[in-house]
């Protein structure tokens, strides 16, 4: 009987502590700020978007994709969180972005910084290894998935949108950008990624 009681409280322990993950992400989600776009057409889950000019900060680290990425977010928060000129907390906006430089094994992390800072007005950061750069109006195409960012599911959505853009007879700029939206708690299945590519059309 206790046994049978004892299950019972861990599936409902399990069950409301999901549920409450779920709410959280929900909440912190909706709060966040992301970059303006305008969707020109979509097909499935491949969008082509049109972005407004956006402000990013940046940092260039060495080492592979999933080591970069997170030794790039601790720089980049730590700038965030105060560790500039003004000592001023800058807001936390989504998404983290990655893209390979053209160096072997190098990763440039971006954070996208508040719209409402421009180049003159954004605190400028203590360390020196963080770039500040306003990237203009850009087309990407974009193709949207959920679970955990490893490196078989990245690709498969890789190529699913490379042979997208190839059907098309659209043109690629540059690398893939891999953007990532959600804090690390979030469940897979609730988790939103994306991989774009920059297009001339």
């Amino acid at each position: 009987m206790k046994l049978k009681i004892t299950k019972k409280l861990i599936i409902y322990t399990s069950l409301l502590f999901i549920l409450i993950l779920i709410a959280l992400s929900g909440t912190i989600m909706s709060q966040v700020n992301e970059p303006k776009y305008k969707v020109i057409s979509s097909q499935e889950k491949i969008e082509i978007r049109e972005y407004t000019p956006i402000l990013l900060a940046q940092v260039s680290v060495v080492g592979e994709r999933k080591t970069a990425i997170s030794a790039g977010f601790r720089i980049l928060a730590d700038y965030i969180f105060g560790n500039n000129e003004g000592r001023q907390k800058i807001t936390m906006t989504a998404p983290v972005i990655q893209q390979e430089s053209s160096e072997n094994l190098h990763w440039n992390v971006r954070f996208v910084m508040p719209s409402e800072y421009t180049l003159e007005t954004l605190p400028h950061p203590k360390n020196n290894q963080i770039d500040i750069m306003s990237i203009p109006s850009k087309c990407y195409a974009v193709i949207r998935f959920s679970g955990l960012a490893r490196e078989g599911i990245l690709q498969r959505n890789l190529d699913l949108l490379q042979q997208y853009i190839s059907s098309k007879k659209l043109h690629e700029v540059g690398k893939p950008v891999y953007a990532f939206y959600n804090p690390p708690w979030t469940l897979p299945f609730l988790r939103r990624n994306e991989i774009m590519i920059e297009i001339r059309r």
